[in-house]
């Protein structure tokens, strides 16, 4: 059965497409605003067993408030992944047109693994390329994929994260090209759960598995309100985050799930998830749940 780790992609900027950011986050959100509250988290995560911890560069200060909680005790005892491609653009603002622009090539990995190295004082486990996707040249660009095989020779494990409709056709593309890739992160929830059957693939070829977006930026939590998904969670007597946590959790390819908690008390929700049923009655065609998510606003 899979762990739980803590994603940091709503705490390390003040902006993000979760259901109610806005509301979660302390009023001005400044940086040591942010940076308290993703101290805490990561506190609280730590002494609730979490030892798996995930950032990005594009995540604004996410990989600089990590490392400057790690300590050399904590690092000896826990596994950081993170990942490149994205820039974050925002400046520190909620309410821009562009928050990230991506970008995959050998240039952007250059500037930006350095940029990773002094934020999180050291390299992190794994290190994957941030949302690929099927049409992106980095499965095609010899440079890079040479540059990352020797990255994972000095033993960081490389691997891709995931998005959109064609997530699986996006990793087995990577698992049958010969790439030095051996890690893949995706979004997998009760309502997009297309990419299955790929991870499950990956997980047999000896790849770590992340899962990501398993509330689905809070379609999943109560925050939706009274959706089909919410009331079946209310019956049952467990919050609607908890189930939907544990229904990934149970996922035998999983070897990770990400929370990607804002607040302690979502926190402690999602960590007591529990596991009822496939809930296949949820499921959404994977165009229809990534429209949806397209049309959340940055909030």
């Amino acid at each position: 059965m899979a762990s739980i780790g803590l994603g940091l992609a709503a705490l390390g900027r003040p902006g993000y497409i979760n259901l109610g950011h806005d509301e979660d986050l302390p009023p001005r959100r400044a940086v040591e605003d942010l940076r308290v509250r993703t101290h805490e988290l990561l506190e609280q995560a730590w002494q609730a067993g979490v030892r798996y911890f995930d950032a990005a560069r594009s995540y604004g200060l996410a990989e600089q408030f990590l490392g400057e909680w790690i300590t050399p005790e904590r690092r000896s005892a826990m596994t950081v992944g993170s990942k490149w491609g994205y820039t974050y653009v925002a400046d520190w603002r909620h309410d821009v047109e562009t928050h990230e622009v991506k970008d995959h090539s050998l240039a952007t990995f250059e500037r930006q693994w350095p940029e990773t190295l002094q934020a999180l004082g050291g390299p992190p486990d794994f290190s994957l390329v941030h949302s690929l996707t099927s049409d992106s040249p980095a499965l095609e660009d010899k440079r890079l994929l040479d540059r990352l095989r020797e990255l994972a020779d000095s033993g960081v494990r490389v691997g891709l994260s995931t998005s959109g409709p064609r997530q699986a056709e996006t990793l087995r593309k990577a698992l049958s090209s010969g790439t030095p890739f051996s890690a893949v992160q995706a979004t997998w929830n009760v309502l997009e759960t297309s990419a299955g059957p790929a991870l499950a693939e990956a997980h047999d070829a000896g790849w770590f598995v992340v899962v990501k977006e398993a509330v689905a930026n809070g379609r999943l939590t109560s925050r939706a309100g009274e959706t089909p998904f919410n009331e079946f969670a209310h019956q049952h007597g467990v919050a609607p985050d908890a189930l939907a946590v544990g229904a990934a959790v149970a996922q035998p390819w999983a070897d990770v799930v990400l929370s990607g908690a804002t607040t302690t008390a979502q926190l402690a929700s999602n960590l007591a998830y529990r596991t009822d049923g496939p809930l296949t009655e949820f499921v959404q065609q994977p165009e229809e749940y990534w429209t949806e998510r397209s049309s959340l606003p940055w909030i």
